[in-house]
């Protein structure tokens, strides 16, 4: 999360960033879970090679400086954990819903 906010992380890496940990979350998937075998090797697959990619993005002086600051005890800036899980369980309350009524509307 610390080379994320540096500045100096270009555009696309923060992009690469968002759309690995939005699919790793994601319960969406390129192949459904429920197939086996197959279902599970995207998420083995596309999830590594996707973390590969956005830490290649990133320049090496960031990534370093990041490591630098991990290890001195520098926080990632997670002051308010408890909000951020609130914004997330109530998007996912708004997603249900949503899915609910569009159900409900269409039959």
């Amino acid at each position: 999360m610390l080379a994320y906010r540096d500045p100096r992380t270009p555009w696309f890496a923060r992009i690469a960033v968002v759309c690995v940990v939005g699919y790793a979350f994601s319960p969406i998937d390129l192949i459904p879970d429920v197939i086996p075998i197959l279902g599970l090797i995207d998420d083995f697959v596309l999830v590594p090679i996707g973390i590969w990619l956005a830490l290649r993005l990133i320049p090496p002086e960031v990534m370093s400086d990041a490591r630098q600051r991990i290890r001195s005890g520098e926080s990632a800036g997670y002051e308010h954990p408890r909000l951020a899980a609130a914004v997330i369980i109530g998007l996912w309350i708004a997603s249900v819903l949503l899915l609910a009524w569009l159900v409900v509307r269409h039959r």
